[in-house]
């Protein structure tokens, strides 16, 4: 093998020095046997008889990249709040009626009206059909505030006349969820009033008068918190009167003309009532000097025709705004109180039939808003010049009193009889006391119980407009 590659080797190097002048056959050989560019040949291998070498193992997969990290958790910002809605529309009426709230009440209506027997005015022939507000007489509607949809707001049925077998008003009366009044004057309306009154919640004014309700005072009414208006004249109520009337928050309360048989409530002054009439009835005791309490809102006051006994406490004096006081018919004693002349806006005082005896204080026949001062059948024995002139001018009447010099009085011998009893009055000096005055003070009026002096009269200011009377109205029963 040696020898064959030697000899190999020597024809390459002859045929090279043969043909080195030959440049494009020596490229061309090149090329055929070195396969290259013109470079020397590679070095044979040192063994040709071994096999090649094998290969390379082929290479470990590349491992597979870690996933990414995952992105850091962002929360998302809060979304804003929706935006308020509007209120919603009136849902459709349903069946016909006009909304929900009036299909409500449709059938306490229709139920009612069977209970009605004598209508003697046609009225519950209105009540038929869907359309109660354009139809049924009697009944009111308006808009409720947090509903925004029509609803039955008031009863109206004054004078109608109603009459029926128990004719009750608490289912009635209970199934109107909406109401707002209740006026049912002059009917035959029996029972009771519910027990649960207080869910109607914009109930604010109620009045039974003249209807045939009887038994004890009405206790239902003090649940309905936001009464205003009470009004139970002429019925059949007796008893007595809860002093926790007197703590509603009424701006007028009329319970006169039934049977209430007691003392006035001690608390009778903390009324926010500005028309407050207990007339016709049988209190008795004296009226509680915490009528001075309501002198910023009491604008009249009628007592007239019970059993009322004892002295008018100075406290009366202090009602500012009063246009109205009335105490005739009664059984009270002793003489004006002086602080009757800061009752400067005063229009109607009618002490008239009573025992109310000394001198008629001049400074309160001063008071400028007097139209009616009615002193008749008491006891007084003198009137001066002021008080004279109201007597020519026909405001002020002292008919069957002891005043000897005018006409119309009671005999000496019915004086003589009267005056030879002992009268009095307790703390008889708070009587002169003028809370309108700068000469006097509170603690002044607790030091004595001596005999009433002449008058002392203080300046008379001059009172504003008087508002218009509502009270005597409450006496007549329609």
């Amino acid at each position: 093998m040696a020898g064959g590659h030697t000899l190999q080797l020597f024809f390459i190097t002859l045929f090279f020095i043969v043909n080195a002048e030959k440049p494009s056959r020596r490229e061309t050989l090149e090329i055929i046997i070195g396969g290259g560019d013109g470079s020397p040949p590679s070095p044979p291998p040192e063994n040709q008889d071994c096999p090649p070498p094998p290969p390379p193992p082929c290479p470990p997969p590349p491992k597979p990249k870690p996933p990414p990290p995952p992105p850091p958790k962002v929360y998302p910002s809060p979304s804003p709040p929706p935006p308020k809605r509007s209120p919603p529309p009136p849902p459709p009426p349903p069946n016909g009626f006009e909304s929900s709230r009036l299909a409500l009440v449709y059938p306490v209506i229709q139920a009612f009206k069977l209970k009605i027997t004598q209508d003697p005015k046609g009225i519950t022939k209105t009540w038929t059909g869907k359309h109660i507000c354009r139809d049924y007489k009697g009944f009111l509607c308006d808009t409720v505030p947090d509903k925004n949809e029509k609803a039955l707001a008031g009863v109206k049925f004054n004078g109608f006349n109603f009459s029926g077998p128990n004719l009750h008003i608490s289912d009635f009366l209970i199934g109107l969820p909406d109401i707002v009044f209740f006026h049912a004057n002059s009917n035959n309306f029996v029972g009771s009033i519910p027990t649960d009154i207080n869910k109607l919640r914009y109930f604010y004014e109620l009045d039974l008068s003249n209807n045939k309700f009887s038994g004890s005072f009405p206790y239902q009414v003090l649940q309905a918190n936001k009464l205003q208006f009470l009004d139970l004249r002429f019925n059949s109520f007796a008893g007595v009167v809860p002093p926790q009337v007197f703590l509603l928050n009424l701006d007028l309360l009329f319970i006169n003309n039934n049977n209430f048989v007691q003392k006035l409530p001690e608390n009778l002054g903390s009324t926010t009532a500005l028309y407050l009439t207990l007339a016709n009835n049988q209190f008795i005791g004296g009226i509680p000097p915490s009528i001075g309490q309501a002198s910023d809102t009491l604008l009249e006051v009628l007592f007239l025709n019970n059993r009322l006994t004892g002295c008018l406490p100075y406290e009366i004096g202090l009602l500012k705004k009063a246009t109205v006081f009335d105490v005739r018919t009664n059984l009270l004693t002793g003489p004006i109180p002086h602080s009757f002349q800061c009752l400067k806006k005063m229009e109607i005082l009618n002490l008239g039939r009573n025992q109310f005896y000394g001198v008629v204080p001049e400074a309160v026949c001063g008071l400028a808003e007097l139209s009616n001062f009615t002193l008749s059948y008491n006891y007084f024995t003198q009137v001066g010049p002021q008080c004279r002139k109201l007597i020519e001018n026909g405001v002020l009447d002292v008919k069957m009193n002891c005043i000897l010099d005018l006409p119309n009085q009671r005999s000496a011998a019915d004086c003589a009889r009267f005056f030879s009893m002992t009268h009095s009055c307790p703390n008889e000096k708070s009587l002169t006391y003028v809370p309108c005055s700068q000469g006097y003070s509170r603690g002044e009026l607790e030091s004595s119980d001596a005999e009433v002096s002449d008058p002392m009269i203080a300046p008379v200011l001059a009172p504003a407009q008087a508002p218009r009377r509502g009270s005597y109205g409450a006496l007549s029963p329609h």
